[in-house]
């Protein structure tokens, strides 16, 4: 032992104990899914305290000098049998009791027993010491590596504190409705028992409101359980706010929900505002399940067969490269469905998994932090087939009788950290929109191949405007950069309309065993909507000189590699509530939109001029001043003073009726171009978690002002990344002058904003659809591929629930012409693909 000790002596000095804010990556290596308890160990840096599987701890040796390792190993415990069991020779997990994850009662994120062996292991030659050998060291070498030691083993790896976030769902805040709350004379009296919902004469999951004492039925839940919405319609139609679950009543509370502040509440006179209806809380038995426990079964059984469409099967588990699950982090799956589709993209492989060696050895001192190594880390997780391995057996009794298809698979975590940061949804661990992560990923893939190989090319084509004027028959032509297709989903293009009346009036007359109908809509009758000419009313000609009636017809002025088509499912009603359209469309295995080319300027025909606007004023609001025709933002002599834009009264007004800040109002429909209430409702739900959302509305041109950030304010940091993405420096102080410096919005509107950056220089990446001055080429546009307009389905995911922000995702993928099932970690051969009843499609050209 005494050479190890003199080995230990002479790398004392690189061995540290953790501090607090130290990040321990003692659960999953960094640069690939090997963890304690996969082959090999996890071989943690007693210095950065980096976790390394066994195939890359000599590399990252090799690479730093770091000598000293802790080498933590787990294997599962044998379990008991006792006195509870069920039969199965293995004792029942214990069931939450609490809607909760890291607390007692709550759901345990990992209740398999471990036994672990640790100990330091020093490179090169791989010298082995435990706890029991430092007893014999120096006292100086054993206080210092055993508080190393003690110091990993204690504290909370990176992974674990990111997959339980301590939380839980039953901490209620006191609503602020309580203490004031209206409650109506109108003699209604409550019964201890009987209730049914006064408009479909439903008897279960009832509310009764706290005002009017209305008896109404709870929201659907996203399984087609619960209630018809009717509590919910209820409010929206009186504004009254709080409503009490019926059969949830006890001397100790009860479930209280506050529609207006939109979660489940306290009310601290909840026994007064019972009795006012005639009901005595201390008398009351609990008859039904609360919020809380119905949330708590819905989690439980989200993973199971009976939730996603091939649930009449008995699916067969596959195993092998490309064919990996990857582990629900707590509502991922819309991570998981997305990640799987993209790497099948050739263009993903190429970039990530075909050059991961050399991505690695590139990598920064800390590759977790690396949007690179964790995307190849990702990618080549899923594509090489070392963690496509069954699930150890779970001791299930029922696991024997039905192969479920699940897999050891990976728990993307360090990627899912990565790519949310700093972002307020995929930051947290509530359901997203499958469309809006892939955008959101899409985005940063362009961020971070500003030169070399792009795989998002492989989506991103151009779309181009054609807008005519009616009245001079004259017509301007644009383009701009997209990524997907949004497809309408014509709701009136019913091919079974009868059934579907039927089935409402059923409904409508509280008929409980009415059936529920899908609307099939045809493919062609989405496409036939998507294609038509758009009419606008309130077209300002340049050629008339005033304002007129245009068309629009938008084209695809490229064909990209790969096409992605959202079925827009997801829509507003008529009060505004979000819904999800319940919709069967016979999406085609084979697509030719040849005939939706672009066409360009047609032999003969005029263009409008491109001549500006002239300012439109109202005199309600002073502003420094627009900008006129020929004005920029350096030169001040050409503004008009205390001018202001004509903003639609009407659409400002119906929006502040929905309940929205005036100044949010005023600037949706000024950034709209008074386009109608559709358009800047759109723009209100896209900006609402916008930090200047409420801030007044502040004018191109205005060099102060609340909401405004001046040039001289903005970060140099953002103003580089920017430039150095292609864009000129004038762009990216407009689009960070036009986000209030905010670096991720910034991006997004410079790529939205495509068109507006006209007369301005642009770099590689950047587009002009003019040129800047008379006789001068235009700038180059983005690199985009093109080819022809045929394509095959290769995959699709589909969503279920009745919004975007709950429920579950899964994808179908087709490899090598069998259709294959990713549910999570579950990954099985598809029997019968749902190809009707998915959410994002994705298309590959046909080769000729």
């Amino acid at each position: 032992m005494a050479d190890v000790g003199e080995v230990l002596m002479s790398v004392l000095s690189t061995i540290r104990v953790p501090k607090p804010g130290d990040r321990v990556h003692k659960d999953e290596c960094a640069l690939s899914f090997s963890s304690p308890e996969t082959e090999g160990g996890l071989y943690v840096c007693m210095n950065s305290f980096l976790g390394f599987g066994s195939q890359y701890v000599e590399r990252h040796h090799a690479r730093t000098g770091q000598r000293a390792y802790l080498h933590i190993t787990r294997t599962r415990k044998a379990k008991k049998e006792d006195d509870n069991s069920s039969g199965s020779g293995h004792p029942p997990k214990k069931k939450p009791t609490r809607l909760a994850i890291g607390i007692e009662g709550g759901f345990d994120v990992d209740q398999d027993q471990y036994e672990e062996d640790v100990k330091v292991v020093i490179l090169p030659d791989r010298q082995e010491i435990t706890s029991e050998n430092l007893a014999n060291m120096p006292i100086v070498v054993k206080e210092r590596v055993s508080l190393s030691m003690a110091g990993i083993m204690a504290a909370d790896s990176v992974s674990h504190t990111l997959q339980v976030q301590q939380w839980d769902g039953e901490v209620r805040q006191e609503s602020k409705h309580a203490v004031d709350l209206k409650q109506l004379d109108n003699g209604v009296k409550i019964p201890p028992s009987g209730w049914r919902c006064e408009i479909c004469e439903l008897q279960e999951n009832l509310w009764m409101n706290l005002t009017d004492g209305r008896v109404c039925c709870g929201r659907r839940y996203f399984d087609g359980s619960g209630g018809n919405n009717h509590a919910l319609l209820h409010f929206q139609e009186t504004g009254y706010p709080l409503a009490v679950k019926l059969g949830t009543i006890t001397p100790d509370g009860a479930d209280v929900y506050s529609y207006d502040e939109d979660d489940m509440v306290l009310d601290s006179k909840l026994p007064e505002h019972l009795s006012h209806f005639g009901i005595d809380m201390m008398t009351m038995e609990k008859t039904e399940r609360t919020m809380t426990e119905l949330e708590i079964a819905v989690n439980q059984r989200v993973g199971e067969w009976e939730v996603i469409q091939e649930s009449g099967t008995t699916l067969r588990p596959l195993f092998g490269p490309g064919l990996t699950g990857m582990k629900n982090l707590g509502n991922s799956c819309y991570l998981n469905s997305v990640m799987q589709v993209l790497f099948t993209v050739p263009d993903f492989q190429s970039k990530y998994v075909s050059n991961i060696d050399k991505i690695i050895d590139e990598a920064p001192s800390d590759p977790t932090q690396d949007f690179k190594t964790q995307v190849a880390k990702l990618g080549y997780g899923l594509l090489s087939g070392e963690y496509s391995k069954p699930a150890p057996d779970p001791g299930d009794e029922n696991a024997s009788s039905e192969p479920r298809g699940d897999q050891v698979g990976i728990a993307p975590q360090m990627f899912k950290a990565l790519v949310g940061r700093g972002h307020a949804e995929f930051s947290t661990n509530r359901q997203q929109d499958a469309q809006e992560f892939l955008l959101h990923f899409i985005n940063m893939v362009e961020r971070n191949c500003r030169s070399g190989e792009n795989p998002s090319e492989a989506f991103r084509f151009l779309v181009e405007d054609r807008i005519v004027c009616q009245q001079s028959q004259k017509a301007k032509y644009t383009q701009r950069v997209d990524y997907i297709v949004q497809l309408p989903v014509p709701m009136d293009q019913a091919t079974n309309t009868e059934e579907l009346q039927e089935a409402e009036r059923r409904r409508e007359e509280g008929d409980s065993s009415a059936p529920t109908v899908r609307a099939q809509i045809p493919f062609t009758a989405c496409m036939a909507v998507l294609c038509e000419p758009e009419v606008l009313t309130d077209f300002w000609s340049s050629a008339v000189q005033a304002k007129s009636t245009a068309t629009k017809t938008t084209r695809f002025a490229s064909f990209p590699d790969h096409l992605v088509i959202q079925i827009k499912k997801f829509t507003f009603g008529l009060d505004w509530v979000p819904k999800k359209l319940d919709v069967s469309i016979d999406v085609p295995d084979t697509l030719d939109l040849s005939a939706l080319r672009a066409t360009g300027q047609q032999p003969g025909e005029e263009l409008l001029p491109e001549v500006a606007p002239p300012p439109l004023m109202t005199p309600d609001v002073e502003v420094k001043g627009i900008l006129g025709s020929h004005g920029n933002d350096e030169d001040d002599s050409l503004y008009s003073p205390l001018l202001s834009p004509v903003l639609d009264d009407a659409t400002v007004s119906q929006l502040c009726e929905m309940g929205f800040p005036l100044e949010s109002c005023r600037k949706a429909v000024y950034y709209t171009g008074n386009t109608g209430i559709d358009s800047a409702m759109n723009w209100i739900m896209s900006h609402m978690d916008d930090a200047d959302f409420s801030a007044p509305l502040v004018l191109p041109g205005c060099s102060s002002g609340p909401g405004n950030t001046p040039t001289e304010s903005l970060s140099e940091e953002h103003l580089a990344t920017i430039v150095s993405m292609g864009f000129s420096r004038d762009q990216a102080t407009k689009a960070l002058r036009a986000t209030s410096n905010v670096l991720d919005r910034a991006v997004d509107w410079i790529f939205s904003h495509l068109d507006d950056l006209e007369s301005m220089d642009v770099s590689e990446g950047g587009r002009s659809t003019a040129e800047s001055e008379a006789g001068r080429e235009p700038p180059p546009g983005p690199r985009v591929r093109d080819g022809p307009g045929k394509y095959e389905l290769f995959a699709f995911i589909s969503h279920m629930g009745t919004s975007t922000m709950c429920g579950h995702y899964v994808c179908h993928i087709k490899k090598d012409q069998q259709w294959v099932i990713f549910n999570d970690q579950k990954v099985c051969a598809s029997e019968k693909p749902p190809k009707d009843l998915g959410y994002l499609y994705f298309y590959r050209r046909v080769p000729e």
